[in-house]
């Protein structure tokens, strides 16, 4: 993919988030390693349904602006972090989707084993244990415990975070950390809610070899 061709795919995907209602005015996030060294980040104080390319910041893993003339965003400390402890992680994104972040208001993460497509396509999703102030060091610590073992996590009293291979794969888990959040919240509603067994978790795991095949060849 060219250099062009990611800054347009950020837009995209920063303009599905707020079409989605995931995130509202000058909310969320999102950044794309380009190099072993340099992201891509979306700016700080616009709206993710109006970004253009040429907003668009890079810089390298410790943060500083190589290119660009707009700040990064303030929550660029926490996607350092994941691009820090986890090499294979490519994309980043942090949004405020209504149902999950609410979720997170209450310190309850979706770990849960409700649905299959969850155990396979996305895993558990903790909350962090206790707020942690915006735009500091306190963010990026509160999330490292659950980097290595995990593909997203809500941030107590604030939203959610995913990563993955590609930024459509950030993208899809941050949807299906909603989604799921909508049918936790009807299955409460519901009472009764029955989970899959640790059995029938671990049947679900040993196909992840074969879906992870079958995504390749879709590529």
């Amino acid at each position: 993919m060219t250099y062009e061709a990611q800054r347009l795919e950020i837009c995209q995907v920063g303009k599905l988030l707020y079409d989605r209602g995931y995130v509202v005015s000058n909310d969320g996030n999102l950044s794309l390693r380009v190099a072993p060294d340099r992201l891509l980040v979306t700016p700080s104080g616009v709206g993710k349904g109006r970004m253009t390319p040429d907003m668009l910041v890079v810089t390298d893993l410790e943060g500083n602006v190589l290119e660009g003339d707009r700040h990064p965003s303030s929550e660029t400390k926490m996607h350092l972090e994941v691009y820090r402890c986890r090499p294979d992680v490519q994309a980043v994104v942090h949004a405020h989707p209504p149902v999950s972040t609410a979720f997170a208001v209450c310190r309850q993460g979706l770990e849960t084993p409700y649905l299959a497509e969850t155990v396979v396509g996305l895993g558990s999703v903790p909350c962090t244990p206790s707020f942690a102030m915006l735009s500091t060091d306190e963010v990026p610590k509160s999330i490292r415990p659950y980097l290595p073992d995990h593909n997203a996590v809500l941030l107590a009293n604030h939203g959610a975070l995913t990563w993955g291979a590609d930024l459509w794969q950030a993208f899809d888990r941050m949807e299906t950390v909603e989604h799921t959040a909508k049918i936790f919240l009807n299955a409460r509603r519901i009472g009764g809610a029955v989970g899959l067994s640790g059995r029938d978790v671990q049947r679900l795991h040993n196909l992840e070899d074969l879906y992870r095949t079958l995504r390749e060849k879709t590529k």
